[in-house]
């Protein structure tokens, strides 16, 4: 028992860690499947709430005027009723000669067809047939200053008119209406509308028809809303006609009992068009296509959900005046196995089928809406959601997965080989010659890898620390270098002008005070270099260049010859720093030159500024390294001692002083040719 338990404390943990995840695998899929069940549930309520919503908006829709209209002018399914043909209002007919009743009667029955360029237009019939066979054209028409027929006249071409066209039963009737004011001229036009009829060859006949009726206003503000000072602008303008059908007043006179609206009111057309005065393009065709059909049955079919079915009867018949299904959307279809288990799921009562029947009573007739639903198309939506709840689920199970293999590997494994290790130290600690193992592998930040962290983080650290002080080495190194570099040159110089009197020592004195106040600093070589500010003044050229040449035996630079220059030149420069370049440049065409030639400088005045050449007799460049020995640590020959920092030193003041450097090859040697600028 006792051998036995160390291997039963293993098991028992990892039957432990596999049963918790299994009760939370089993936990996650019951949470699931009750969510979806109350959410079956809360779908049916409100199916159930929104179809009786529906029910009641669909009532108010079509006992409302333009719903009325659509009851009371039906069209099949995927047809409209073309705009040129008068329908039914909900109304006896249209107080046409008043402009505020006419505007509220078409607006409110909404039959109103709008057209291009801001124009609307309403061609129909009163539900009364009492009134009499009129058809009524009411609309609204955006116009510029309006024309005016004066009475007697007979030339009507030099005002606005309305022409209007009724073609029903094989006859024809037209008038032609010109505009005639009823007051005095201002800019906003109020008309009367005075019919003449029209026979088929165009001429008009010399009396208004009394029964042709009509009137146009037009509003006084422009279109853009602001005052009318002059009668230029475009503006709103409203006409109400009422137009005579024989035919009509012949069949409801006869008839003992007269059928209105008649039979083929659909086959009647009525054609109006607004005319300017002369000859030119209709200002308004009501044959153009229109921009919107008027209101139909068909457009309640926004107003249902997918399930939803509206049955319009006319009470008392058998047949359906029209069906509307809603359109199904088209989305993707649930897989089986989901689709089953939301039929499966148990929710409280709820019956199959929703319906709701109303009636809607018009001056025409009684209608009876009958809509219906079949509440289980709410499992179709569920399903789609169950279909991503489920990829949620399913995630959630790998994570749980995912997170088990994690235990298994990152803190089971971890406890085993931590503890075969321990035993190992300890093996190698009683000095049993076992070679300590490794803990790199265990590292962490948990309580697991804390050991392991210890004894890496001890290693990491002694590593570092060396790797730092290496560095640290290497940096006070490459410092020193680049102070002796600079030091070297002027400590030379003084060395030897102290051997005899004279006073060129103060000047190698002052360059050795200012290169090592230059390099003392806390920035690394080149930085200090570019960050050293030159006191740039003017100074004569050849003068100091002469200076150079007399002393540079005294900085151990033999056989250097100035060419002569003629006159003084004054150029723009540090006098200090400029004499670091030339010291600089004269030191490798020295290292350079074929032994027993001498260094030539030579001074030349250009357009540019005042160009010194160095040149020496040796082995030339390499054409690849021309630009580049101006960089730190190029050097040509790489030698102890060369850090390749003269050369850069030297471009970096002359373009402080606003000058150049460049290096080139000549057929015996080397040139390299310093621009300043003039002063």
């Amino acid at each position: 028992m006792i051998a036995f338990w160390p291997k039963a404390v293993p098991l028992r943990l990892r039957v432990f860690f596999r049963g918790t995840f299994l009760l939370l695998a089993l936990a996650t899929v019951a949470l699931a499947l009750t969510e979806l069940r109350e959410e079956k549930a809360l779908a049916y309520r409100n199916y159930a709430r929104l179809f009786e919503r529906h029910a009641a908006q669909l009532t108010a829709i079509l006992r409302h005027p333009a719903g009325q209209l659509a009851l009371t002018n039906p069209a099949p399914e995927g047809a409209r009723p073309p705009p040129q043909r008068p329908i039914v209002l909900p109304f006896a007919g249209i107080d046409f000669d008043d402009r505020i009743k006419a505007r509220n009667a078409v607006e409110m029955a909404g039959c109103l067809v709008p057209y291009a360029g801001e124009a609307e237009l309403c061609v129909a019939v009163g539900n009364n047939p009492f009134v009499g066979g009129f058809v009524y054209a009411v609309g609204r028409l955006v116009t510029g200053p309006l024309d005016t027929h004066p009475p007697g006249e007979r030339d009507l071409s030099r005002a606005h008119r309305i022409r209007v066209e009724v073609t029903l039963r094989g006859a024809t009737y037209r008038w032609l209406a010109p505009l005639e004011s009823t007051g005095p001229a201002r800019a906003a036009i109020n008309g009367r509308l005075t019919g003449f009829a029209e026979d088929d060859a165009g001429r008009l006949a010399a009396r208004p028809n009394r029964e042709f009726r009509g009137w146009l206003w037009q509003e006084g503000g422009c279109l853009d809303g602001q005052p009318a000072t002059t009668r230029d602008c475009p503006r709103r303008a409203f006409y109400s006609l009422r137009l005579p059908v024989p035919l009509f007043n012949d069949a409801l006179q006869d008839a003992a009992r007269p059928e209105w609206p008649p039979p083929d009111l659909a086959s009647v057309h009525v054609h109006l068009t607004v005319l300017g005065p002369g000859d030119a393009l209709p200002l308004f065709d009501s044959d153009l296509p229109p921009l919107r059909a008027p209101f139909a049955l068909q457009d309640l079919k926004p107003q249902l959900v997918p399930g939803e079915r509206l049955a319009i009867r006319r009470r008392g018949v058998e047949r359906d005046l029209a069906v509307i299904v809603p359109d199904e959307p088209a989305a993707p279809v649930p897989p089986l196995p989901v689709r089953a288990l939301i039929a499966r799921l148990p929710v409280t009562a709820t019956p199959p089928t929703l319906e709701s029947r109303e009636i809607v009573a018009t001056r025409l007739g009684d209608y009876e809406l009958h809509l219906s639903a079949d509440v289980h198309r709410a499992d179709q939506d569920l399903a789609l959601v169950a279909t991503r709840v489920g990829m949620f689920v399913a995630a959630m199970l790998a994570a749980i997965l995912v997170t088990w293999l994690a235990l298994e590997v990152r803190i089971v494994r971890r406890i085993t080989a931590l503890t075969a290790r321990a035993a190992t130290v300890r093996a190698s600690v009683q000095g049993r010659g076992v070679e300590p193992p490794s803990f790199a592998d265990l590292e962490g930040r948990d309580e697991l890898g804390l050991l392991a962290q210890v004894f890496g983080g001890l290693l990491r650290r002694v590593t570092e620390d060396a790797a730092r002080e290496q560095i640290r080495a290497e940096q006070e190194r490459n410092l020193w270098h680049a102070v002796g570099h600079e030091i070297l040159s002027p400590l030379q110089s003084l060395k030897a002008l102290h051997a005899r009197a004279g006073d060129p020592s103060l000047r190698y004195i002052e360059r050795m005070q200012e290169a090592v106040r230059l390099l003392y600093g806390g920035d690394a070589p080149p930085d200090a270099f570019a960050a050293r500010t030159l006191n740039v003044a003017t100074l004569d050229v050849a003068a100091f260049l002469g200076h150079v040449a007399a002393n540079a035996g005294a900085a151990g630079l033999r056989d250097v010859v100035l060419e002569p220059y003629p006159g003084p030149l004054v150029v723009r420069g540090d006098e200090y720093s400029l004499e670091d370049v030339v010291t600089h440049v004269l030191t490798n065409a020295d290292r350079h030159r074929r032994p027993g030639t001498p260094i030539r400088i030579e001074l030349e005045r250009r357009d540019a500024g005042a160009e010194v050449r160095i040149r020496n007799a040796g082995p030339g460049i390499d054409p690849a390294l021309l630009e580049r020995i101006f960089e730190y640590g190029v050097t040509g020959d790489g030698g102890p001692g060369h850090r390749g920092q003269g050369l850069f030193v030297a471009r970096t003041y002359m373009a402080k002083m606003g000058g150049t450097i460049r290096a080139r090859n000549t057929d015996d040697g080397v040139e390299f040719v310093l621009t300043l600028a003039l002063g």
